[in-house]
């Protein structure tokens, strides 16, 4: 196991800015997701990890060794970390068995300790049955685990996983997800997970750092995530929260659009400050008829429906043109264009900086 130390890490390739300064510690035998859309820096810094990349600007550090700065890095070879592709990376031609083998032999392992840890390593990620097959004899999520043996049967003190699940379907990929982590309990592998799935992230990780344009905006646990979102993007990005524009009127109430709204209050805010009022879609309430109680009210027009087979997932557009989403039981349907009530629980709304 490893403890990985981040510290300002800058990079930038032909004036495009990948990161801006992160810092992250990892703590030994933590499970860690870097997550955030196409183009926010979570490769970059899984290749700087990896030794593929050097930094131009702060450094890593591995046990409290220097392992990348700009004046040196440790070459990938020498630091005792593996790296799961999302394309497996297999050799068509050999054996489940011989594939796994492949870095104990190169590493010039006895024959039988060689056996007995890839035995052992299939046996764990259970495909101790498959070891004579070929790559293509296996399905994609059980290719996914012979290149996860492949990794930790070298007995790494870092893991590291750029998107492994990308290439599976979805049912293999929910699979999938429930494997690496009960491997990870079984290993306590000190261990880097780079995904854009936020659902990935919250069933894999001890905690995630959400990346947006080279910074990190936000690290916690998952729970911590989706209850307390520290900003607009990290609220729409995990869960997909309604953000709308408002105005503060006094503590805890704002204008938004032609409504005046309540919300819980997460930091100080003055009168004229501009905010987002944010609230999950399952949090909204939709009404066929005007509803005559205090309360966060709105009208709206239904401008489309989903039917999800157990839930309704809808987009009403509000008086004032913002469109929210709002998503709840299957029961009923909705005409397009029909007009509603939509109330925002006080209870549910997180006024963050926009």
């Amino acid at each position: 196991m490893a403890q990985i130390r981040i510290i300002d890490l800058h990079k930038q390739f032909a004036g495009t800015v990948a990161l801006r300064g992160i810092s992250l510690d990892i703590e030994h035998g933590e499970l860690i997701a870097l997550l955030g859309p196409s183009g926010c820096g979570k490769s970059t810094t899984l290749q700087l990890l990896a030794g593929f990349l050097v930094p131009d600007g702060g450094e890593i550090r591995s046990a409290d060794r220097v392992i990348s700065c700009p004046s040196a890095v440790v070459p990938p070879e020498q630091r005792r970390m593996s790296l799961v592709f999302q394309s497996y990376a297999l050799w068509p031609h050999m054996t489940v068995f011989q594939n796994v083998a492949f870095g104990l032999e190169m590493r010039r392992v006895a024959a039988a300790d060689i056996r007995r840890r890839v035995e052992r390593m299939l046996e764990l990620v259970d495909l101790a049955r498959f070891g004579q097959r070929y790559p293509h004899e296996l399905s994609g999520g059980q290719q996914q685990r012979v290149a996860l043996a492949r990794a930790l049967v070298v007995e790494p003190d870092t893991l590291l996983l750029d998107e492994p699940l990308s290439n599976l379907d979805a049912n293999l990929r929910e699979q999938m997800r429930f494997e690496i982590r009960r491997v990870h309990e079984s290993t306590r592998i000190t261990t880097v997970y780079v995904t854009h799935d936020q659902g990935e992230a919250m069933v894999i990780a001890d905690r995630i750092a959400v990346l947006n344009r080279g910074f990190i905006e936000q690290i916690g646990a998952p729970r911590e995530i989706y209850d307390r979102p520290r900003s607009r993007f990290v609220a729409s990005f995990i869960g997909g929260a309604n953000c709308l524009a408002a105005t503060v009127l006094e503590p805890g109430v704002v204008r938004c659009g032609e409504a005046v709204m309540r919300a819980s209050v997460a930091e100080d805010f003055r009168p004229g400050d501009a905010v987002s009022l944010c609230i999950r879609p399952h949090a909204v309430r939709v009404h066929r008829d005007e509803v005559q109680r205090a309360g966060n009210l709105t009208r709206g027009r239904l401008v489309q429906q989903a039917y999800l087979g157990d839930q309704n997932d809808l987009r009403i557009e509000l008086l004032g043109g913002e469109q929210i989403r709002a998503v709840g039981p299957a029961a009923g349907s909705y005409q397009r264009g029909e007009e509603v009530t939509v109330e925002l629980p006080a209870e549910a709304c997180r006024l963050l900086r926009p």
